[in-house]
């Protein structure tokens, strides 16, 4: 059976997580701001209408702010995973594929069949979403990925479309390719954008019709898979199994500088701690851990960056032997003197726990962490993040990242949930 790829995108995704637990908010400009509370990632639709910038640093736009009355929160990322979770669970009844593409976009493959139209499909997705989570989405279909992306920004723009667009088969594709600007079209980016323009390639329709020389010898193989695309042809595959994870990072920026090798040795644990839950919670291990650490670029400090790579052999998932690891991995990146204002751990040559080879030697060993692991799992899980923790790591430290404006996390911590009085 003929089948059409589908889009589901949640509009304005971290400001709507936030204004579906606060009334408040309704029909107020939100934004929400980065590590630190330095710039802003995510805004409503409001506060896109009165100009607010993505990226913008927050000094920078404190008057609009001010002026209309501008609600500002902290990232609250804990929040926006579960409603993330939530809403792409509610897409599951309409279509078995599904490749769950980022936090707030999912890819579904739908069939083409005679009882009902992709239309009335995408418009029951949209009530059935808005129903179940308060997410308002925007739904596309189209012959390829690239198109249904195209698809995607008509539907969040038009009026007319009611949050649904269909362009397969549709005699209107090349209309909606006009009026896409070249630089908005996925896969093309800022890097291609101007030498397009420069050439006279300036919408998506003129990107569609060059020359495929040209754009192979321009844009790569890649380039022209997005012509290609364009075009009809599918060439990004569909991937509805999400496919285990090549690499884990944990960063942050800290709270303020420090040249303490103290706080830096805090910092890396308390990452090196984080990223080994998430491999457990992925059921995970990892074979090679790399730590990094940076300065303020954008301070006049003396500017230095340095990370380095060390084996995880045998493959683990044991904070215990990753926290040894990278502390032995700070030491040879870190250099005295300098200012440091951002750390991380990133764990790669990852690989399914139950697929890794067993050890020839402290088997027994590896066994008693894991069972350690599990149980302090579940205590954090049980009573809160950070409610058993390591003890290479304080609670508090100028490395601690800034979330003073942050909302409560409703739906992952039973002391913050919402209650009736």
């Amino acid at each position: 059976m003929p089948v059409a790829i589908g889009l589901i995108d949640a509009n304005n995704f971290y400001a709507s997580s936030e204004k579906v637990f606060d009334p408040k908010l309704s029909g107020r400009p939100v934004v929400v701001l980065s590590n630190n509370d330095g710039c802003v990632v995510a805004r409503s639709a409001e506060a896109k209408q009165i100009g607010i910038g993505m990226g913008a640093p927050v000094f920078e736009v404190r008057s609009l702010i001010d002026r209309y009355g501008v609600e500002v929160l902290s990232s609250n990322y804990s929040l926006y995973a579960d409603m993330s979770w939530r809403f792409q669970t509610v897409l599951e009844d309409f279509s078995p594929d599904i490749e769950h593409y980022s936090i707030d976009e999912v890819f579904m493959k739908m069939p083409l069949s005679s009882g009902r139209t992709l239309v009335e499909t995408g418009r029951e997705m949209r009530r059935a979403v808005g129903a179940l989570t308060g997410i308002p989405v925007s739904v596309g279909f189209a012959e390829t990925k690239t198109l249904a992306k195209v698809a995607i920004e008509h539907a969040k723009k038009s009026r007319k479309a009611g949050g649904v667009v269909d362009l397969v088969r549709s005699p209107y594709t090349d209309v909606a390719l006009e009026r896409l600007p070249v630089a908005d079209v996925w896969g093309v980016g800022f890097r291609y954008a101007g030498m397009l323009e420069k050439q006279g390639i300036r919408t998506a329709l003129d990107l569609k019709h060059a020359d495929d020389n040209w754009v192979r010898k321009k844009m790569t193989v890649v380039g022209l898979r997005t012509v290609y695309e364009l075009r009809g042809i599918q060439c990004i595959p569909f991937e509805p199994t999400p496919k285990a994870k090549q690499m884990l990072c944990v960063s942050r920026s800290f709270g303020a500088r420090t040249g303490s090798l103290r706080e830096i040795r805090a910092a890396v644990a308390f990452f090196t701690a984080k990223a080994a839950e998430k491999l457990r919670r992925n059921g995970l291990v990892a074979g090679r851990l790399t730590v990094f650490v940076a300065t303020d670029r954008f301070k006049d400090d003396p500017q230095y960056s340095g990370s380095h790579t060390v084996s995880v052999a045998p493959k683990s998932a044991s904070t215990i032997e990753l926290m040894e690891l990278a502390q032995r991995a700070l030491e040879k990146a870190h250099r005295h003197g300098f200012l440091i204002r951002k750390a991380g751990v990133m764990l790669g040559d990852l690989e399914l726990a139950g697929k890794a080879g067993g050890r020839l030697w402290e088997q027994d060993r590896y066994e008693l962490h894991c069972r350690l692991m599990l149980a302090v799992d579940e205590l954090n899980e049980k009573y809160g993040d950070g409610c058993i923790r390591y003890g290479v790591f304080p609670d508090a430290g100028v490395w601690r990242t800034k979330f003073e404006m942050r909302s409560p996390s409703y739906t992952t911590d039973w002391s913050q949930i919402m209650t009736a009085h």
